[in-house]
């Protein structure tokens, strides 16, 4: 493990080594421009070369490794995340700028990821098949198992730098994959330091490089037809032209939305405020399932309203590392003048701005509007800003039109109590998952999670992740007669 102080540059993970580069990388700090958190480097292409090789001969060992032995490593990364939970939640809050009281969650998150993979790890099971359904079969059954698929090309995300990177890390090793992660360039830190605690878990040597990278760099290893599987969570418009790079690997997606929520008729207000509030503007709306379109029913549409934007309003923005705030700065200032475009563009083609809508800096308030018209990109793409478009809605069936008039399909959220529309949303809703009675934005970490049209292909959530890590492979026994 790397001795780091304050002021040394993080090292990065190359197939178990702590190595250095030429390219240094600046972490910026968010909330404190002028103050940067910290230090690491880009990998060179001849680092890049060496993890591949690495990765590629690691799978020799890591397909053979038992359940057992995986099971530990996951375990014991689990453990020194939870170790490690108060340090690890304030370089979130640094290098990402999300509040600490949300960093901390997601470190938990992170631990409880690792810790389900190595069940996950211990029960992949097979099935018997029988084949006698014919007299030319007669005497025959076959049986199912699933290897891993080899080496794993990893690029994760800023807005969760360890989570999601988790989501990637966990599977893999879990199914018996080498990998090389990718990590996000604004936040390396974070996995960077999660590597101090693979290493000292021993997964087998060469088996997990953890390498910043440039882009140029990231492009050949989506390409790098050493790898068997690239698993990308990120923007839709950079997802989809992987997918077209990626040659002959297997690919999972994870891409962007914006996702709706109905407030029903029937609905608990209280609560659908309550959790509305958290799922348009946690994390300054830099979730891909944030909540972006509002639809209420034109019966409680004032009642709803009226209380929704005056909470939004008494919301606390501030610095992350306050335990009390609850909205700090987006990742860039540029994200928050492009929302404020956007926002200033809605106005323009007659929507109403009942709050927030300026930004300060990287600081950009919560910002509630209606009567925009849906060709407008709030309404349209993925505003990744803490934006929610509000809309009135008289028939339960057009509300779950409208939630499809999108080219995203990532999570819808149904507040009602009425059954029948609960069933009737999860039957028709175009998207990866329909949550009742909360909001697009839940995910815990074993349920099957992703996206149809342009928020994705494939699933993640550990079970579901495995499985596209691995390939079925069917032995047939035939009894001779």
């Amino acid at each position: 493990m790397p001795a780091i102080t304050g002021t040394k540059p993080h090292p990065i993970f190359l197939a178990g080594r702590w190595v250095e580069s030429p390219d240094m990388l600046e972490v910026t700090n968010p909330a404190r421009p002028d103050e940067p958190a910290g230090h690491t480097y880009n990998a060179t292409p001849e680092q890049y070369e060496e993890a591949v090789g690495a990765a590629v001969a690691a799978f020799e060992v890591t397909r053979h490794l038992p359940a057992y032995e995986r099971g530990r490593i996951l375990r014991e990364i689990s453990a020194g995340i939870r170790a490690r939970r108060e340090e690890l939640a304030r370089l979130i809050a640094l290098e990402a700028a999300k509040p600490v009281r949300d960093a901390i969650v997601e470190v938990d998150r992170g631990a409880l990821t690792f810790r389900l993979a190595a069940e996950e790890a211990e029960r992949m099971v097979g099935e018997t098949i029988p084949l006698d359904i014919m007299p030319a079969s007669k005497g025959r059954v076959g049986i199912t198992r699933r290897f891993p698929i080899g080496p794993v090309a990893a690029i994760s995300p800023f807005n969760f730098p360890l989570n999601l990177a988790a989501h990637k890390l966990a599977p893999a090793l879990a199914a018996g994959c080498s990998i090389v992660l990718k990590p996000p360039s604004k936040d390396p830190l974070t996995m960077l330091t999660v590597a101090e605690i693979v290493e000292q878990a021993g997964p087998p040597p060469g088996s997990v490089s953890i390498l910043p990278m440039s882009r140029e760099l990231g492009d050949r290893m989506v390409a790098d037809p050493r790898f068997k599987l690239l698993t990308f969570t990120g923007s839709p418009a950079v997802g989809w032209r992987m997918k077209e790079r990626a040659g002959k690997k297997k690919v999972v997606l994870e891409l962007g939305g914006n996702a709706g929520v109905i407030v029903d008729q029937s609905a608990d207000l209280d609560w659908a405020v309550k959790r509305i509030l958290v799922g348009a503007f946690t994390y300054a709306g830099q979730v891909c399932i944030s909540v972006q379109r509002m639809f209420v029913h034109q019966d409680v549409w004032d009642d709803f309203m009226a209380r929704f934007v005056e909470a939004a309003r008494n919301l606390r923005t501030g610095d992350p590392l306050d335990p009390e705030t609850l909205l700090g700065p987006m990742v860039e200032e540029a994200q928050a003048q492009r929302a404020q475009r956007w926002v200033e563009e809605a106005i323009s083609m007659g929507g109403r701005l009942l709050t927030g809508g300026r930004a300060e800096g990287a600081f950009f308030p919560p910002t509630i509007m209606t009567d925009v018209p849906t060709t407008a990109q709030v309404c349209s793409n993925e505003a990744f800003a803490p934006v929610v478009v509000a809309f009135p809605f008289a028939d339960f069936d057009d509300a779950i039109r409208r939630v499809n008039d999108s080219f995203y399909g990532l999570q819808t959220g149904v507040f009602t109590n009425d059954l029948g529309h609960a069933w009737h949303a999860f039957e028709e809703l175009e998207v990866g998952g329909v949550i009742v009675n909360d909001i697009p934005t839940y995910r815990i970490d074993h349920m099957p999670y992703g996206g149809v049209k342009d928020s994705g292909l494939g699933r993640e959530g550990l079970r579901w992740a495995i499985e596209d890590m691995t390939e079925l492979r069917l032995m047939v026994l035939a009894q001779p007669t």
